[in-house]
């Protein structure tokens, strides 16, 4: 900028004492006798001061495009100039106003500059834009404090919203609330049903400094939609409501007083349900509301008894002499004509229905299927028809002879169906409940049932014996299977599987730990089994053992969470074991509970499984359009929980899925957009990227985390968009997505529902829950487990499948072949090929591969 040089003559006792130089324009030079005259000269008692701030500017927001002025006044000062990022500010610029002061009768200097929204985007992204003056005296300088200019936003999207819940009454309720970015960050208050809560009125509230809400003690006035407002200079926004529904369980009052004895010899006593009685939505008292006792012979009153009494029993003795002599004879011809009847097993389904297993689409040319064994002796048991209606079926009961059979199923390596002994058995034969309902409602009267969840959404179910069968969450990856014998013979258990999705399910992490799978609760807890289940579910680890220890977390009965088992350093005495595959986690257990897998980082090295997903709405009638980026745990039961969030808010996936590896870097996770036609797009984003936090995706508490990009199109008639999305870690991995197609008119084959396409039962019970025919697999395990001389038994059987790793833990049950074909059953459930088992076995050296080696053409 132009400055005035001029030479400023200091006068001391009518003696020329030196020339200083100083930049100034209030002073002007006379050369005749070098006479110096000061526009405004300072006076002598203040000449050696420097200059001080009366005000300093100080930050600023500009708000929309309005501009905003910095203010700065000094004294006692000839000159102030402003410099912001580093330079100077065009004197023209400046607003200069002049006064003294008339204390001290120093001069006094204001200056004023104003800064516009262009000044500032121009270097948005570098570095924050700031401003500082400089003040000058006859003596020297001073500097203001640097004041840092910035736009001001907020964004329209929560970064978590609060979701509605049902809870009892007196219970603690936690609301969780992150509010949109902002600039200056946003202030968060909470409303109910509109109106604003005040924790300082109402101490019952308290909302903590990560802005969520605590309602202490939940009552019935708290039921209520909830909303969180975030609001700063530039705007207001409020979240979606969540609906709280503070609910009472019914309570009994008294008994009443027995009632006088009747004439049948009973009395009776009643009580209600009335204290408190059950409201919005809470349950019945659980119990009896009438209950009855025989009175004694001297409460009972005595009636007299006639002929008529007499001819009445008897008539009731004979028709019940009648009625038992009808029921020998029945029971007589039925046992009759079951006579010498050679099978094992009176319902053939057990032989045939493990050929076919259900909920599994037919075979296709190429791949196994059931034939006849035209060349084997017992070949009639391999032609009998499926029976088809074992989809829903469940063996209840044992098999009891009729007769007592001494002959056994023979351990030797030949044939493996030999003639069956002549033995006949009876089987009783049950089904799965239809109503879910009924079944919810019976769980819940039962005490060891407290951990089953109030709805059914998530929830798979079914009545089992000691032949097993198999629970499955549809599109989730999540499955229990219940091997053969696990379930006590004589016993039969109601079994259920489900995920918890509530937040006080959640686990207690810290430090570098992360929750890496759902967390599955399979039930009931405390149930007898007599070998070990898997509990199948995904994980989002890279599995590389050397950078993680994963620990498998089991929650008590008081409701902590505890390590039962570190991968790795299994114990195989113990009652869990655990296999850990690139995507699933198989987990041997002993005892039903509530399991999760947590991991903790070893080094930076550990990453876990990001999949990214891209949303758009299916239909558009607005200038905006808004692209949703999910990044979230690479799990299925996240993918689906997605998929039908996005079908209820009527969003369509515009682009296949990427995978991306976060690692434990500490660095955030960043996205943008580029390479849009600027003719006819625009994006709203004000910075040059989106960015979410670090350990916002490491806790893996989120589960549906997302960016939302709003995009602006010219015209309603602009519907073509080609763009980039990039998404990265700093200093890490990224991936991009390539974005060209209609808005309006996209044919592309990219329907969420393609990605859900585990249309399996839910329930199977029985032979039908397993690839291998019961009798078959007896047959294997018997030929399998006895150790041989060359190792052809089940060691060398775990190494051609691959679970050699696994070898002491086998060895620890007492039928290792069974535990190894469990291990098979659960990883070829939906793909399972009997062909290439039976080839193992022939590579073994047993015949009994030549039950599965059985043609198309011979069916």
């Amino acid at each position: 900028m132009p400055l005035h040089l001029g030479p400023f003559v200091r006068w001391r006792s009518g003696l020329v004492l030196t020339w200083i130089c100083l930049f100034s324009s209030g002073f002007t030079f006379t050369g005749g006798e070098h006479a110096a005259t000061v526009t405004h000269p300072l006076p002598a008692a203040f000449s050696d001061l420097l200059p001080h701030f009366l005000v300093e500017p100080d930050d600023v927001y500009i708000v929309k495009n309005k501009p905003v002025t910095l203010t700065c006044r000094s004294t006692p000062a000839t000159q102030i100039y402003f410099k912001c990022n580093g330079e100077w500010v065009h004197q023209d610029q400046h607003l200069i106003d002049r006064d003294v002061d008339p204390a001290t009768g120093l001069p006094v200097m204001q200056v004023k500059i104003d800064i516009s929204r262009q000044q500032v985007e121009k270097i948005f992204g570098l570095e924050d834009y700031w401003c500082q003056c400089v003040a000058w005296s006859t003596t020297g300088t001073q500097k203001s404090q640097k004041a840092y200019v910035r736009i001001a936003y907020l964004r329209k999207n929560f970064e978590e919203e609060p979701l509605g819940k049902e809870v009892a009454l007196d219970q603690e309720v936690l609301l969780r609330c992150h509010p949109p970015e902002g600039v200056p960050p946003a202030e968060v208050e909470w409303q109910r049903n509109e109106e604003l809560i005040d924790p300082k009125t109402d101490p019952n509230f308290f909302i903590t400094v990560d802005h969520n809400l605590i309602i202490k003690q939940a009552r019935l006035a708290d039921t209520g939609n909830y909303t969180c407002v975030a609001k700063n200079i530039v705007a207001r926004r409020k979240s979606s409501s969540a609906t709280v529904i503070v609910y009472v369980d019914g309570g009994w009052s008294e008994w009443s007083k027995w009632s006088p004895c009747g004439a049948d010899c009973t009395m009776w006593r009643s009580r209600e349900c009335t204290q408190p009685s059950p409201s919005t939505g809470g349950k019945e008292c659980q119990g009896l509301d009438l209950q009855s006792l025989n009175c004694t012979s001297e409460q009972c009153p005595q009636t007299a008894s006639g002929a008529e009494d007499v001819a009445l029993y008897v008539g009731i003795v004979a028709v019940a002499l009648c009625l038992t002599l009808l029921l020998i004879v029945l029971v007589l011809v039925y046992r009759r004509k079951k006579e010498g009847l050679d099978a094992d097993v009176a319902d053939s389904s057990i032989l045939t229905t493990g050929f076919q297993p259900m909920g599994i689409k037919p075979t296709k040319p190429g791949v196994w299927a059931p034939r006849r064994a035209a060349r084997s002796k017992n070949s009639h048991l391999l032609t009998i028809q499926p029976d088809l209606t074992t989809t829903t079926t469940s063996y209840q009961g044992t098999l009891r002879s009729r007769r007592e059979v001494t002959g056994k199923f023979s351990v030797s390596n030949g044939p493996l169906l030999e003639p069956l002994p002549n033995g006949s058995h009876t089987l009783h034969n049950g089904k799965l409940p239809s109503d879910p309902n009924d079944f919810m409602n019976r769980l819940s009267s039962q005490t060891y049932f407290k951990t089953l969840p109030r709805d059914n959404v998530n929830t798979s179910y079914g009545t089992f014996n000691f032949l097993g069968g198999r629970l499955t969450l549809p599109n989730t990856g999540i499955s229990l299977l219940i091997p053969p014998e696990a379930i006590p013979r004589g016993k039969i258990y109601e079994i259920y599987l489900t995920i918890q999705k509530k937040e006080d399910m959640r686990l207690p992490l810290a430090g570098c730990q992360t929750l890496l799978s759902p967390v599955v609760s399979c039930g009931p807890p405390g149930v007898m089994l007599t070998r070990p289940v898997i509990l199948s579910m995904d994980h989002c680890s890279d599995a590389c053992l050397e950078n993680w220890a994963i620990r498998l977390k089991k929650q008590s009965y008081e409701g902590t969470w505890e390590d039962v088992l570190q991968l790795g350093e299994e114990v195989v005495s113990e009652p869990y074991y655990c296999q850990l595959e690139a995507e699933t986690c198989r987990v041997f257990t002993e005892q039903l509970g509530r399991f999760a897998l947590v991991g903790e980082s070893l080094s930076m090295a550990a990453a876990k499984r990001l999949k990214l997903l891209l949303f758009a709405p299916a239909y558009c009638s607005t200038l905006e359009y808004n692209i949703r980026v999910y990044c979230m745990d690479d799990t299925q039961d996240l993918l689906k929980e997605v998929m039908q969030m996005e079908r209820q808010l009527g969003g369509r996936l515009i682009d296949e899925p990427h995978i991306l590896l976060f690692k434990d870097s500490y660095h955030n996770l960043r996205l943008s957009i580029h390479d849009m036609p600027q003719a006819h797009w625009r994006s709203k984003l004000l910075a040059g990227y989106q960015e979410i936090p670090f350990y916002h995706i490491w806790s893996g508490s989120q589960r549906t985390l997302h960016c939302t990009f709003t995009l602006e199109r010219q015209s309603l008639s602009t519907c073509d968009l080609t763009c980039t999305l990039c998404v990265w870690q700093v200093e890490g991995e990224g991936q991009s997505f390539t974005l060209d197609f209609n808005i309006s008119k996209d044919i592309r084959p990219l329907d969420s529902d393609f990605l859900l396409m585990d249309n399996c039962t839910p329930a199977l019970a029985g032979p039908s829950a397993f690839q291998i025919p019961y009798l078959i697999r007896q047959k294997i395990c018997s030929s399998l487990d006895t150790p041989c001389p060359n190792g052809a038994d089940w060691r060398l059987l775990a190494q051609r499948l691959k679970l050699d790793r696994h070898m002491s833990f086998f060895a620890s049950k007492a039928s290792p072949t069974s535990v190894i074909l469990d291990l098979w059953e659960t990883q070829h459930f939906h793909n399972g090929n009997l062909n290439q088992l039976a080839a193992v076995m022939a590579e073994i050296g047993k015949q009994e591969a030549m039950i599965f080696l059985v043609s198309d053409g011979e069916c």
